[in-house]
């Protein structure tokens, strides 16, 4: 069987031909290839990022973690009164958190250490007395030294506490050699006690402002507990600020 080739008429032809001329010129174009190179490297950046933090975001935040995120050393977990106070707030707010992946120094990663011990019962003074977390755990690194102190590892004192009662009990505080002779602080039979006495000093009405700021504005709290003399330092909002900016504590007043 004979094929019958149909001839093509010349305007068809040359129409064809300049079509091709036209669209082979725009695909060898290096702007054209400068584009499709860009638009592929996004795609591909977009893709293995959320593979990363799909992979990264099971268990960040379980209560036997040393740190706030994975990406720490291993450290002591979290238990007796920490848990017993906070367990059912906390651990339902942080079991659907997704946390970033960050490189951290030395210094900080043994900072999220102590973060990580008492992230839960910051939690819960949070969900019951509504002062942001952040500050709460940025505190109690700054004033116990990230738990280092001689207060913090004698008394269990980690925010300073002092005591003023002038008929307290033996065993209720102590004096420091390195404090004024009437300076006596308060001595704690946990460190979450003393997270909860914080607590209550913040209640006092000097403080009452800082309670109708929003849970998430650590930047007026921070300010104003300085402004509201909580401690002579001029920089220590600045301190506070900074500590919470640089170990991300204020994811906790998010979730």
């Amino acid at each position: 069987m004979k094929q019958i080739h149909l001839p093509i008429p010349a305007g068809w032809r040359l129409l064809f031909e300049d079509i091709y001329r036209r669209v082979h010129r725009q695909l060898t174009s290096p702007w054209t290839k400068l584009v499709v190179l860009v638009s592929l490297t996004i795609l591909v950046t977009q893709r293995e990022l959320s593979f990363s933090l799909t992979i990264d975001g099971g268990g960040l935040f379980a209560v036997n973690e040393s740190s706030v995120f994975t990406h720490s050393e291993s450290g002591p977990e979290v238990s007796g009164d920490a848990v017993a106070g906070a367990k059912g707030v906390g651990e339902a707010k942080l079991a659907s958190y997704v946390a970033p992946v960050k490189e951290w120094t030395e210094k900080q990663k043994k900072q999220l250490v102590y973060v990580d011990q008492f992230k839960l019962v910051a939690l819960a003074e949070m969900q019951t007395h509504g002062i942001p977390a952040s500050i709460t755990l940025a505190q109690g690194l700054l004033e116990s030294g990230t738990g280092r102190s001689s207060l913090a590892r004698k008394n269990h004192n980690h925010f300073g506490i002092k005591c003023f009662s002038k008929k307290c009990r033996k065993g209720h505080c102590s004096n420091h050699s390195d404090d004024h002779h009437k300076d006596f602080f308060r001595i704690f039979e946990t460190p979450e006690e003393s997270y909860r006495a914080h607590s209550q000093v913040l209640m006092k009405d000097r403080y009452k402002k800082l309670f109708q700021l929003p849970i998430t504005d650590y930047t007026g709290w921070s300010h104003g507990l300085r402004k509201a003399g909580y401690a002579t330092d001029p920089r220590y909002g600045d301190k506070l600020i900074r500590m919470i900016k640089d170990l991300e504590l204020w994811r906790y007043d998010e979730l």
